[in-house]
């Protein structure tokens, strides 16, 4: 019988540590997680390495594969910089290396979900191209042409969310003003349902009587109240979904992707966001939208895509 490769992937976000060990289909075999000290970059990687440590007690494993929410460079080695992480030119991969004694791949986030999508999940019937924009807090993505991962020279390529959108816009964390993030996140969603609280309270008496206040109306509270049918809910989803729709639209222009796929926390609210966003994309494509273009589709990897892209990364390394 063929040796089976197993590999561990870990997701690293601003809130856990997600470790999974995955065989060569994709298949999560076990799993384990862990809360993230956000602050303190040794205890990030002491946590890691618990988790890797934990994993490796009950399996084989040949590699590890790090998802993390940051620029990494092109070497796949080092964070260069994380908006909500304390890592600032941290040599991830040898840190990790150093203690777990087995091989070790790190990767942007956005970039091993996409990974994951296009392999086993939304993606999996495009033998090319595919877009992943991953709509949560800010947005992730990553962009696979011709079957590869598109990383750039520096490593830092694919980040959709902080094209301008809006010039002179929102400051975003990233330093820019009106970047995409700024107006198709969660956050986003969150702001224009704020706005419109404070601006017509009649409008939105369903989303401030759940909430109590404008300040209380959170992400999970909006979709709530969208499904209830709050026009100053509802209004806020289409608000984000006309600029994601438009963005998309430029990706098509750009890569004329096979698949565009909407990923990340947000599209649970499923048609409430995939509706407006596909009108959007579809107006947004004028006369580009008579020739064949890529689909809008839901992700369907969920939370694991960080630990499968991962740990399907370490495999191929």
């Amino acid at each position: 019988m063929a040796h089976v490769t197993l590999t561990i992937g870990v997701d690293i976000g601003g809130t856990k540590v997600l470790g999974a060990v995955v065989d060569e289909n994709g298949e999560v075999l076990a799993q384990t997680r862990r809360d993230t000290p956000a602050l303190d970059t040794g205890a990030i990687v002491d946590r890691t390495v618990a988790v890797i440590e934990e994993l490796r007690a009950a399996h084989d494993v040949a590699a590890v594969g790090i998802g993390a929410a940051g620029w990494i460079d092109a070497a796949r080695a080092n964070v260069l910089y994380a908006p909500n992480l304390a890592w600032r030119n941290e040599p991830l991969r040898d840190l990790l290396a150093a203690k777990v004694d087995i091989p070790v791949v790190v990767e942007n986030d956005g970039n091993v979900a996409a990974w994951a999508e296009f392999l086993y999940g939304a993606g999996r019937d495009a033998d090319d191209s595919m877009v992943l924009v991953a709509v949560g807090t800010g947005i992730g993505s990553g962009i696979v042409i011709g079957g590869q991962l598109i990383r750039g020279s520096h490593g830092i390529a694919g980040e959709v969310g902080h094209v301008t959108s809006v010039p002179g816009g929102h400051l975003c964390g990233c330093g820019r003003l009106g970047c995409l993030e700024q107006y198709a996140s969660g956050s986003a969603l969150v702001r224009f349902a704020r706005q419109a609280a404070t601006d017509d309270p009649d409008v939105a008496k369903q989303m401030l009587k759940a909430a109590g206040s404008v300040e209380a109306i959170n992400g999970p509270l909006v979709t709530q109240a969208a499904k209830a049918g709050d026009q100053a809910a509802l209004a806020a989803f289409d608000q984000i979904a006309f600029w994601l729709g438009t963005g998309l639209a430029d990706l098509v222009q750009i890569f004329d992707p096979q698949v565009l796929v909407i990923g990340g926390g947000v599209v649970e609210s499923g048609d409430l966001l995939l509706a407006p966003v596909r009108r959007h994309f579809d107006e947004a494509l004028a006369q580009r939208g008579r020739l064949p273009v890529g689909e809008v589709r839901p992700a369907l990897m969920g939370n694991k895509a960080g630990v499968i892209g991962a740990a399907d990364l370490a495999r191929r390394r």
